[in-house]
């Protein structure tokens, strides 16, 4: 007869379980997420990973295994990016008018993005490597860990720090703006999308299908910016 702690070992090396309780979670965290107003506090993303990173180290499950089951979701994301595309086919025209601004935008955003972040790790003695690893951790993780791996950083500590900086940026920018008093959809959504990624533009598509337009752009053109810009000034220095 089977223990719990066998059967427990038995079901979880199973792909299905993985799967199942990472959209069970998830979708437990969009409730949550709506009935508490709709706080940054209480992202859905942010509490998937906490869930699901306590689950893994209580069940000492290697994240091998739960990758094994989870990584169709892990595939949809590719999907999930490019239909980005459709707001902002939407709303093309408004964006033609802006493109310089929108431009200037990017560069300064994701320049000031690294260089902040490296000079802070400089000035407390970091390794190269691991300078390397925290140039490009304000764009998406596909885009980051491409980089850091062209450029000689550690890409698992690139892809830890893209997660902060997403989860930090979803706090921290809708407040930022409302001090400042920000309300058009067009400047919130963009920049979420430069300052937090995947995430702010997930947070911007809440606001509304302009919002989702304009941070999707912005994660994108500041993802294409960083991974020409970062490349050329790792070799130089």
């Amino acid at each position: 007869m089977l223990s719990a702690t066998d059967f427990w070992v038995y079901f979880a090396a199973q792909p299905l379980l993985w799967i199942v309780l990472t959209l069970a979670v998830y979708s437990a965290a969009v409730v949550l997420h709506r009935l508490a107003g709709q706080t940054p506090l209480l992202h859905p993303v942010l509490i998937s990973m906490i869930v699901l990173i306590s689950l893994l180290l209580l069940t000492s499950t290697p994240y091998e295994t739960y990758f094994s089951g989870a990584q169709f979701i892990h595939f949809l994301l590719g999907p999930a990016t490019v239909a980005i595309a459709v707001p902002l086919f939407d709303y093309f025209d408004k964006i033609r008018e802006l493109w310089l601004p929108i431009l200037i935008a990017c560069l300064v955003g994701a320049f000031s993005a690294a260089a902040i972040a490296v000079g802070v790790a400089w000035l407390f003695d970091a390794r190269m490597e691991t300078l390397l690893s925290i140039a490009p951790k304000s764009v998406t993780s596909p885009i980051a860990l491409g980089i850091s791996q062209k450029i000689g950083g550690f890409p698992e500590l690139s892809a830890a720090l893209c997660l902060v900086t997403g989860v930090l940026g979803s706090l921290l920018v809708p407040s930022v703006l409302k001090v400042l008093r920000v309300s058009d959809e067009e400047t919130q959504g963009f920049v979420l999308g430069l300052t937090s990624h995947g995430f702010g533009t997930a947070l911007a598509l809440e606001t509304g299908a302009l919002a989702g337009a304009f941070a999707g752009l912005a994660m994108g053109l500041t993802g294409l910016i960083t991974a020409l810009m970062i490349p050329l000034l790792a070799a130089l220095f």
